[in-house]
């Protein structure tokens, strides 16, 4: 149903698990009404790699969240992430054509803050306002029906590499659903996770996946910088696997069960049984061990963070600190952790936006997912965030109309 009698489908097709979250529109906001997840294998660092694996994946998702639901999914919102991500700050100026700022005026001086040079290969998915300034009158959320003479805005705007989306729309076709629009992860899992104080008085949202660190700051209420680290919780896993010789499959099970954030954590006397390669007899480790070949990557991870943070200019303003959410940062110790190593307050973020089955989607693990289903219905209602425009056609008539109308 997707879009169909009320229903939202947020599709989050990760590098570590594909997760699809029915919402339905209820009186008191959104109630979730089906979720399905399943292990993600045609994906790398948020990229597909494999498109019959993701494809798989994405099927079992969706059946058990239609199951769960009890209907058909045609329609999905779906996610996008990946290290080819890029974001940045543009500005636009315009002069107001009667005195009065019109709906017009704002369509003219977003198209001129995105009118920028960028490569073949890349396409604009996300045009989002940070503020508008009347005749030097900064600070406006909503320029309309105000007077002045000059209109700027300030944008940030979000760019991906073409094919990644293409494959990821593929993947969703093969499957026989519609890909009712592409949203960066991190502005989706914000809508989940943040309050309105929080982006008000600044905070850095960091979602940490298997394959990717997704990055989004927000300050006065607006996105001023996003950012894609291609290092993930699966970097945990292989580093495990290398460590201590065993298979991925059981160093994912290894962390999951007995891994630490930090090595103080455990005494030296707790001990793991680690499978061997090859039908080797498994051995016994200390699970300080264990904690000492997480610690370094996770506290490498963070300090990759604190870059990113420092780059966007916005360091001294996050004054709600960061907000952590994402199957990773399930690991007992990380958020003690990152607290330390970034000097700032931190969270974890748990979708709270939501009714219906709170009990299943109150993890970090659905933040994405749930996010998606806010951003679809946020979409119905308005043009939320400003997507790519595919009809070319449309676009152009439309400027030749305002144009003409300019004249006559």
């Amino acid at each position: 149903m997707g879009k169909k009698n009320g229903l939202i489908v947020g599709l989050d097709i990760g590098t570590s698990k594909v997760c699809a979250v029915v919402g339905e529109m209820a009186d008191r906001g959104v109630e979730i009404i089906g979720v399905g997840s399943f292990a993600s294998q045609g994906l790398r660092k948020g990229v597909v790699i494999n498109i019959e694996s993701t494809v798989d994946s994405i099927k079992k998702a969706v059946e058990e969240a239609e199951l769960m639901a009890g209907c058909e999914i045609h329609s999905v919102f779906t996610g996008i992430a990946g290290g080819h991500i890029k974001g940045f700050n543009s500005h636009g100026i315009v002069a107001v054509k009667n005195k009065e700022v019109t709906q017009r005026d704002v369509e003219r001086v977003i198209d001129a803050a995105k009118a920028v040079a960028i490569p073949m290969d890349r396409e604009v998915l996300h045009v989002l306002p940070q503020e508008y300034i009347i005749d030097d009158q900064d600070g406006i959320k909503e320029p309309l029906g105000m007077s002045g003479v000059r209109l700027e805005a300030k944008v940030h705007i979000v760019t991906g590499a073409v094919t990644s989306a293409q494959n990821i729309v593929k993947c969703c076709n093969r499957t026989g659903l519609n890909v009712a629009d592409i949203a960066l992860e991190p502005l989706v899992s914000a809508e989940a996770v943040l309050t309105p104080e929080e982006r008000e008085l600044g905070v850095a949202l960091v979602d940490m996946g298997g394959g990717t660190t997704d990055i989004a700051l927000f300050h006065d209420g607006a996105v001023k910088h996003t950012a894609v680290l291609a290092v993930g919780g699966n970097h945990l896993t292989s580093d495990i696997a290398a460590g201590l010789r065993t298979p991925i499959g059981e160093a994912e099970r290894i962390k999951q069960k007995y891994g630490c954030a930090r090595t103080s954590m455990v005494t030296r006397d707790r001990t793991v049984e680690v499978p061997s390669v090859g039908g080797r007899n498994p051995r016994t480790i200390s699970r300080q061990l264990l904690c000492e070949i997480i610690e370094p990557r996770l506290e490498e991870i963070f300090q990759l963070i604190q870059q990113q943070i420092a780059k966007s200019g916005y360091e001294g303003s996050l004054a709600s600190g960061m907000v952590m959410t994402g199957g990773s940062t399930l690991l007992p110790g990380t958020i003690e952790m990152a607290e330390q190593v970034l000097s700032m307050p931190v969270r974890l973020g748990i979708p709270t936006q939501v009714g219906g089955l709170v009990d299943i989607v109150s993890s970090p693990i659905y933040a994405t997912g749930v996010g998606l289903v806010l951003y679809g219905m946020k979409r119905q209602d308005k043009n939320f965030f400003s997507t790519r425009e595919n009809h070319l056609f449309t676009k152009v008539r439309n400027r030749m109309v305002d144009w003409l109308s300019e004249f006559f």
